[in-house]
């Protein structure tokens, strides 16, 4: 790995702990320290919960909190910080074992220049990100430092944060994009020793590394936040953090999703037209695709799962703060969810050993197996260990919380209906997604008589499906979680208000609870996609006397078709965990926004003592927003498609007028297959640029309008989304696999039948990788900016200024609608003369 690649991760890590530093060592002392501080925290308890709002919590100093044999919550944490440091360097290690595996120059060639396409790409980005931020970073200044009136250092403190939380989503970004693309060639070369285990054990290691890592990364900075960073100031910095780690991750999973579906649909549609095999090297949207798979696929899950675990601990925390008023007993709560998050890593590290030695003690010399078997018992013995540990921890931390003997059972047992969840999902997912699944082989049968017609009906039927059963059992294990929370005291010996929001929260943690292993089983599919087509592109089985030379420098004759059937038939298990990986994000998104909304709900209410009734059908603003917010979602669903489209078009006219079938071409050049990245970049930044700017001022503009408009707004665009997103993601990855068993179980390539297949894939490709997948950061982006855009127009009514804040809205609400119709007015398909 550059070395570079690894400074952006350590460099994010360590302006946490040098800011945390300075704060304690400078002008301002920790509270603990500081009696006029120590005078602060304690006034503020008394006060009214409107004052009470991310710009001035509080951390509890938790030195003064002691768990098991008396060690401070502050000491456990710090071994916690020990215990995500071990996990990098778990991540590191496997980096290093994969990167030294046998590969033959052919494929290496091919894998590094698929990562120096990803690497322009991603500093690209990177600037693109930063343009984006200079918003943000507007609308921080304005709030914090005119509206609050902090001081300079504090608000650029602040803002430092939100640009730490950018390079935590960017750096992991960048090391999923490293790992991944020299692991396809290792992966593509190991196919050719003739044995399926290791087409199935090179990218799990891949996933495990970039999981761990990226879970130890997030975890450091968090832990940093609340170890060294003074009290007073931890809040805001946490919401900064938080709201730089989420921008980062919604261009980027924006962005990448528009960049690789341009580049699928490209290089996939040249198969119909001129009749050619996947991933032939002639073809110049090939190397595209194959950036597009680590952009999509790669780039944007990375720094999703970032984000998606920093903004449920951030929400966690700030219901901990605004909802919980004894200070002990947020401490404990505080130690007791990173205790839990530390003990992921663990869990998943334990989980994948066991697992590892009963796949190669099955499958290691088996001549054929089915990929998707020790993916899932991966998952669900993971699943089941988290369970027990979490029950296993807690009775020893948090044995009797507030004078309670049962909360640490009932908070164990809440956790665990998210944990189940992120094991039922995946299986769920499977009954729609998998090459076995029934709804999928409807797909190939409909498609036989039907055509394209019948494939395209087949996956949304398929999609609508997968939508029912899933919200069913998101509902039902919701339902569990708020039924035990209303078991929790009440009354004087209440622990918090709002019981059932806070177990909503925690089911959505839960849904993380298995970290790593959820990142690792994600990240399998771009590295079994790109593996595919790097034996493809490398045209090794053409390479004059390349037989004798395998056997000579390696050790084995090479068998070709059969490691050409293990990729293929391995893609096909990509495609599915790939698809699992989905509903589990989007419904943290969703789970976790409740808990982030009932935040602002507190500061609008004063503690749910006042205004209540405007949070119920009978207030017309209220109503209002939950219908405006299904609106936005379909906006941004057609935006992004748009986007898509229009990039796929340009790429498939540049591809059609410059691709060589020639006899004697073997490769496309690569200054044809560098236009094709450039037509996909291109089009990527206008779609995001435009999208994110409707967000950017449509939250403003609701913000500004009404407050309790603005809370059925953000309830609406969580709903909404959660459903759009499963429908698409699910119904994208049926149609994936039906091609997928045309082309691998049926061998009828190139056929009719295979034409309506790729026809469906090409619909799906963005339904499952530009537009589901992107839900989840701009519900959580929305929710996170939310709430400094409403106490921004709050703060500036209470100032006097109604009138401005609501022309301000108009003004907002006015600019969003110009970037709306450029959206797709400015995004239209145009030939290549018009350009």
């Amino acid at each position: 790995m550059k070395s570079w690649t690894v400074r952006a991760l350590v460099l994010a890590t360590l302006l946490v702990c040098v800011a945390g530093a300075a704060l304690a060592q400078g002008n301002v002392a920790s509270p603990s320290a500081n009696p006029g501080v120590a005078a602060k925290e304690s006034a503020l308890a008394g006060q009214p919960a409107e004052a009470r709002t991310e710009a001035n919590l509080i951390l509890p100093d938790l030195h003064k909190v002691t768990f098991v044999h008396g060690i401070s919550g502050h000491k456990l944490l710090l071994f916690g910080l020990l215990v995500c440091v071990g996990g990098g360097i778990f991540g590191l290690v496997i980096y290093t074992r994969l990167k030294n595996l046998p590969v033959h120059r052919s494929m290496r060639e091919i894998s590094e220049l698929i990562y120096e396409t990803c690497k322009t790409y991603l500093l690209t980005q990177g600037k693109f990100i930063m343009y984006l931020w200079l918003f943000i970073g507007t609308i921080m200044v304005i709030y914090f430092g005119f509206l609050r009136h902090y001081e300079p250092v504090r608000v650029v403190i602040i803002m430092v944060f939100s640009l730490i939380g950018i390079a935590g989503s960017y750096g992991v970004a960048w090391f999923g994009i490293r790992i991944n693309t020299f692991a396809n060639s290792r992966t593509a070369f190991a196919a050719l020793a003739g044995k399926p285990y290791p087409t199935y054990d090179i990218p799990l290691k891949a996933g495990m590394s970039i999981g761990m890592l990226l879970i130890s990364v997030e975890l450091v900075m968090m832990l940093a936040i609340l170890l060294f960073v003074p009290g007073d100031y931890a809040g805001p910095c946490f919401i900064g953090f938080a709201i730089g780690e989420s921008l980062g991750a919604a261009a980027l999973r924006i962005a990448g999703g528009i960049f690789t579906k341009i580049a699928d649909i490209g290089s996939d549609l040249m198969k119909i037209v001129f009749n050619i095999k996947e991933d032939d090297a002639r073809n110049p949207g090939v190397i595209a695709d194959c950036t597009g798979d680590n952009a999509g696929d790669s780039v944007g899950p990375t720094a999703d799962g970032f984000e998606t675990y920093g903004v449920t601990g951030v929400a966690l925390i700030t219901f901990i703060l605004l909802a919980v008023t004894t200070p002990a007993v947020q401490s404990q709560l505080l130690v007791w969810i990173f205790a839990m998050r530390v003990m992921m890593i663990v869990t998943a590290a334990v989980s994948y050993w066991i697992n590892s030695v009963f796949a190669a003690a099955r499958y290691k010399n088996a001549d054929k197996f089915n990929f998707e078997a020790p993916l899932t018992s991966l998952v669900w013995l993971t699943s089941v260990i988290s369970i027990g540990l979490t029950y296993l921890v807690s009775r020893y931390l948090i044995p009797s919380l507030g004078g309670d003997t049962s909360m640490w059972w009932k908070l164990s047992t809440i956790i665990t209906c998210g944990t189940l969840a992120g094991a039922i999902i995946p299986e769920l997912v499977k009954v729609f997604t998998s090459t076995e699944s029934r709804h999928v082989r409807e797909i190939v049968t409909a498609s036989r008589e039907g055509g394209g017609s019948l494939n395209v009906l087949s996956g949304l039927v398929a999609g609508n499906f997968s939508a029912y059963w899933m919200g069913i059992t998101i509902t039902l294990l919701m339902g569990i979680a708020a039924w035990i929370s209303s078991q929790f005291p009440t009354g004087d010996a209440a622990l918090m208000i709002a019981p059932a929001i806070f177990a909503f929260g925690l089911v959505a943690f839960g849904f993380l609870g298995m970290g790593p292993v959820t990142i690792a089983v994600d990240s399998y599919g771009p590295v079994t996609d790109n593996a595919q087509s790097v034996f493809e592109l490398s045209t090794i089985e053409t390479l004059p006397g390349i037989a004798e030379e395998m056997k000579r420098d390696f050790g084995f004759a090479p068998q070709f078709e059969n490691a050409k059937g293990f990729l293929e038939a391995n893609d096909g298990a990509g495609n599915t965990f790939k698809a699992t990986a989905k509903p589990v994000l989007i419904g943290t998104a969703v789970v976790g926004a409740t808990t982030m909304i009932f935040s602002i709900i507190v500061m609008l209410t004063n503690g749910l003592t006042v205004d209540m009734d405007k949070l119920s059908l009978m207030h017309p603003q209220f109503l209002l927003g939950l219908v405006i917010g299904g609106a936005v979602i379909y906006w941004f669903t057609g935006a992004s498609m748009q986007a898509v489209t229009t990039g796929a078009y340009r790429a498939v006219e540049f591809i059609k007028k410059n691709i060589n079938l020639d006899s004697t071409a073997t490769k496309a050049s690569v200054e044809d297959s560098k236009k094709v990245v450039e037509i996909c970049t291109q089009y990527a930044q206008k779609g995001m640029f435009n999208i994110f700017l409707t967000v950017f001022f449509s939250t403003l503009a609701f913000a500004c309008f009404e407050p309790f408009f603005f809370i059925g707004y953000l309830i609406s665009i969580a709903l909404f989304g959660l459903y759009q997103a499963i429908f698409m993601a699910n119904a994208g990855g049926a149609w994936d696999n039906a091609k997928k068993i045309v082309e691998v179980e049926l061998k009828e390539k190139g056929t009719p039948l295979h034409a309506a297949t790729v026809i469906g894939d090409t619909v799906g490709d963005p339904f499952k990788d530009t537009s589901s997948v992107a839900m989840n950061p701009i519900i959580k982006f929305t929710t996170l900016f939310g709430l400094l855009a409403v106490e921004l127009a709050v703060e500036m009514t209470r100032s006097g200024h109604q009138g401005v804040t609501r022309i301000l809205s108009l003004v907002f609400f006015l600019i969003a609608v110009v970037f709306v119709y450029r959206s797709f007015y400015g995004m239209r398909i145009q030939s290549e003369e018009a350009h």
